[in-house]
């Protein structure tokens, strides 16, 4: 019987094979009819600790029985109190900046990016109406960046065949060329001369491009590209929706670059991975600019679940567990692993471009066709799945971003694979 559901990034006309998982613990998917998967990509980015990991889901299950669910247009609980002051409490801070001291809740890494567009252009129409400044609406954004797909996230997107479809919704962005080696200043400049127009915000993703290819660029960029916009007084948004939560080696990516953003998107792995949820956190200007006596001056955004009491006892569990335990130690101890089986596979002739940030390792298979709709990766994930692994290759871009209980025989038998993946689709390219 031909099943119902409609897969996201899933051709259904291919006729592939839809693996069914039954369980999964730390690293381990668990198949139906027997058989593991090592899960090599936290999953689409948001397994952090490991799956079902005991704490997180002890926290959800208490939660369950007293309260599920609750309006927060007005109203509050405990677990979404708990989870603000942490954010709060661990977001990067800096002696010359505002910090990030308000948090609006929301469920994805899309409609986190969402709001932060909607805060940064409400802070700008609501200056206007005051008489502080001219409107602004232009956002600006970093070539081959991907913010999610909502149509605000979209837009502020690398255009492709993944959002052609709906180009007639997308509205118009000022893009800034990526940073690659030896065109830092190239960057720089343009955006520069960007915000000398007064756009109303800049958006990036900090230190490494995730869906765009793993694209990595130095932290005195990412530096220097937060202080052009302070210059101008341009609005820098973070979306730390996937750098976020350790990948990068640091809890934030802008850490390594002691940045602090005027607003900051997170989600994720903000629950450990285990049930969805996002927020975004503002500087006070953000939120004051939007506090006033006048009712129509409110921010308007919402969703029906927004602080669900169950996502924010999970995400409150998360938070304990980087309070209490040496996640961080966790993760520089993976990222060196990764790091000396990184560059032995780089020694094979058929790899290219190794690159690597925290825990989020990546390398090029050479082929003659590397673009998004390359046959190459649904091939890779194939041959990675019939071998016991979960990998989803970005065109002929092979990347690893693990859940940080990835422990050391489980790294090789990952790179094992990726060693073979070489042998088998090198030579044909």
């Amino acid at each position: 019987m031909t099943s119902p559901v409609w897969h996201p990034f899933f051709q259904h006309g291919l006729n592939e094979p839809i693996p069914h998982v039954e369980r999964a613990e730390g690293a381990l998917l668990h198949l139906a009819g027997g058989g593991t998967l090592i899960d090599c990509i936290a999953s689409w980015w948001v397994t952090t600790h490991g799956h079902c990991h005991p704490r997180i889901v002890a926290a959800i299950a208490d939660q369950a029985g007293k309260l599920d669910q609750l309006i927060f247009a007005g109203y509050t609980h405990g677990p979404a109190e708990e989870v603000a002051q942490g954010l709060v409490d661990i977001a990067p801070r800096a002696a010359n900046r505002d910090p990030l001291a308000h948090v609006f809740f929301s469920d994805s890494g899309s409609t986190a990016v969402e709001v932060a567009l909607k805060m940064a252009l409400g802070y700008w129409h609501n200056r206007a109406l005051d008489g502080l400044s001219e409107p602004r609406h232009r956002i600006l954004v970093l070539q081959h960046s991907y913010h999610g797909d909502t149509i605000g996230a979209m837009s502020v997107g690398e255009r492709g065949v993944y959002n052609a479809a709906w180009s007639p919704l997308l509205f118009d962005v000022g893009t800034i060329p990526f940073p690659h080696a030896g065109q830092e200043q190239a960057t720089l400049d343009a955006l520069e001369a960007a915000c000398a127009q007064k756009p109303a915000a800049f958006i990036v993703e900090p230190l490494i491009l995730g869906a765009g290819g793993m694209l990595i660029y130095p932290a005195h960029v990412l530096r220097e590209m937060a202080a052009i916009c302070a210059r101008h007084d341009v609005l820098f948004i973070a979306d730390e929706v996937m750098t976020g939560w350790g990948r990068t080696g640091t809890l934030f990516a802008c850490e390594q670059a002691g940045v602090v953003p005027d607003i900051m998107a997170v989600a994720k792995g903000i629950t450990g991975g285990a049930i969805p949820l996002a927020a975004t956190l503002a500087s006070p200007p953000i939120f004051e600019a939007h506090r006033s006596t006048d009712r129509a001056r409110l921010f308007y955004h919402s969703s029906s679940y927004t602080a669900n009491a169950i996502a924010c006892a999970a995400a409150a569990a998360n938070l304990a567990i980087w309070r209490e335990e040496d996640v961080l130690g966790r993760i520089a101890a993976l990222g060196q692993g990764m790091a000396q089986r990184l560059a032995r596979l780089a020694e094979h002739p058929a790899f290219a471009n190794p690159r690597q940030l925290g825990v989020i390792a990546a390398i090029d298979l050479i082929a003659p066709d590397a673009g998004y709709l390359s046959d190459l990766a649904p091939r890779l994930r194939a041959f990675a799945q019939e071998r016991g692994l979960l990998l989803r290759p970005l065109g002929n871009t092979i990347y690893l971003m693990p859940p940080y209980c990835l422990d050391a025989d489980q790294l090789d038998r990952v790179f094992a694979v990726l060693q073979k993946a070489g042998d088998a689709f090198g030579a044909s390219a």
